[in-house]
């Protein structure tokens, strides 16, 4: 039994030592052989566009002015229409050097000014009311709205039974106005 205990001594100070052994050496740390080195990036990069600031805060029903007339139409502000609305009338469609065209004159109820228009007919829209649809013609018209003079997009319609004749939508409302519904007329 003696031997066996000597045995199993010498097997566990072997077993010892050499795991002291492995604890003990010391790794060596190789450089890698590439070194990467940093380039600079001599591309420019374009700076993104300023976005447009809005700086008119404008009310429900706000003045448009439908370029050439001079005087203005109280317009109802519509966050939820896409684009813009004018009332017409004598609306007739007719075609010019192979172009679809339109005729139509409008009417200031407030000061009684007309004009006529002819304008190129730029789009064919379906127009969704409630349950009801209708197909209007889509024109480009001069406006003048919060003392800024654009070109802007125009369905036009025949809007005798609404209190106002125009319509501002999106199209023309998106960076260039926030609406606060608890005012009106804040332009001039």
């Amino acid at each position: 039994m003696e031997t066996i205990m000597n045995k199993l001594k010498k097997h566990l100070l072997i077993i010892f030592m050499l795991s002291t052994l492995c604890c003990c050496q010391t790794t060596t740390y190789q450089k890698p052989s590439l070194i990467p080195s940093i380039v600079p990036n001599t591309q420019k990069t374009p700076k993104p566009a300023e976005p447009r600031r809005v700086t008119n805060i404008i009310g429900a029903v706000e003045p448009i002015y439908m370029l050439p007339m001079k005087s203005a139409f109280y317009a109802r502000i519509d966050t939820g229409a896409t684009t813009s609305s004018i009332d017409v009338t004598n609306l007739k469609r007719f075609e010019r050097d192979g172009e679809k065209w339109v005729s139509f004159t409008v009417t200031n109820r407030r000061s009684g000014e007309t004009h006529n228009f002819e304008k190129q007919i730029f789009k064919r829209v379906r127009i969704t009311r409630a349950e009801d649809h209708e197909k209007r013609v889509k024109v480009i018209m001069d406006v003048k709205f919060g003392g800024e003079i654009f070109k802007a997009e125009f369905t036009l319609a025949e809007r005798e039974d609404f209190d106002y004749q125009a319509l501002i939508g999106r199209n023309i409302l998106t960076g260039r106005a926030i609406v606060d519904t608890s005012v009106s007329n804040t332009l001039k």
